[in-house]
């Protein structure tokens, strides 16, 4: 595989998780844990983004390269095009993008993702998903589904449950009171994985962007990619992802994890 890097963004403020990019797990910083799962890719750098000096300070302290940012950023991928400005790298650089909550990631979905944009030249981004585990995930809103083209580019993602079967919801929909687990079959929507590979022309004008409404009302970045026509091609896996952190349960989970694998 040509050569990419990886950023892992590591954002100090967080509201449901204070604090978490330093709590501790199995004896180590999670975003160091995120760094050593993205170091066992085939990147050829990761490197920390952060807001904060003390995250920057922890992440040299374990021997990765931190890049100290602004913290008034509107989504991680502005922060991506600052450090993209910082390293003045080439336009056709591969960046895939690494939230410092995922201390569980595997390194082989950081290789496909970067492998599937070099094998996509018209692609501005590539991400992935897998198929929805049922209506509990369809119809809840911190899960993002993705709906794509026949050659699976990204038509549109939302938090919202898109595509609406009509017949197969109209009578068990949730305000029915009767809402069966599955999915019709074949059913055409995704669950969003959060990763994201780039070329570094791409985040050298995103930021000059604006962002329109279906970004903001949905509060997904990857839309105003979408609403200025550039493409998003989407990997599809067949299995979930091992999971990220966002609360005290999903670090708890972690936690367990770690010590379990000792």
């Amino acid at each position: 595989m040509a050569g990419f890097i990886v950023i892992v963004p590591a954002r100090a403020a967080s509201t449901r998780l204070p604090g978490k990019m330093l709590a501790d797990i199995g004896g180590l910083p999670m975003v160091v844990r995120t760094a050593q799962q993205a170091a066992r890719s085939a990147a050829s750098q990761v490197y920390i983004a952060t807001d904060d000096p003390h995250i920057a300070d922890v992440a040299r302290h374990h021997g990765y390269t931190p890049l100290l940012t602004r913290a008034d950023h509107p989504s991680g991928t502005d922060r991506l095009a600052e450090v993209v400005a910082q390293l003045a790298l080439p336009d056709d650089q591969v960046i895939v993008n690494v939230q410092g909550d995922e201390p569980l990631i595997e390194p082989d979905i950081i290789n496909l993702t970067a492998g599937d944009l070099l094998a996509h030249s018209t692609a501005a981004i590539s991400t992935c998903a897998y198929p929805l585990a049922g209506q509990q995930d369809f119809f809840n809103p911190n899960i993002v589904k993705v709906v794509c083209s026949t050659d699976q580019y990204a038509l549109y993602f939302s938090r919202a449950p898109i595509p609406w079967a009509r017949n197969h919801f109209a009578a068990d929909s949730p305000c029915s009171g009767t809402e069966p687990s599955a999915l019709p079959t074949g059913f055409p929507a995704l669950h969003h994985i959060g990763l994201y590979a780039y070329r570094s022309g791409f985040l050298k004008i995103f930021p000059s962007l604006s962002q329109g409404p279906l970004e903001t009302f949905e509060s997904l970045e990857q839309l105003r990619a979408l609403e200025h026509g550039f493409r998003i091609h989407v990997l599809v896996t067949t299995s979930a992802p091992m999971p990220g952190v966002d609360t005290q349960e999903d670090l708890e989970r972690v936690r367990g994890f770690y010590r379990n694998s000792v």
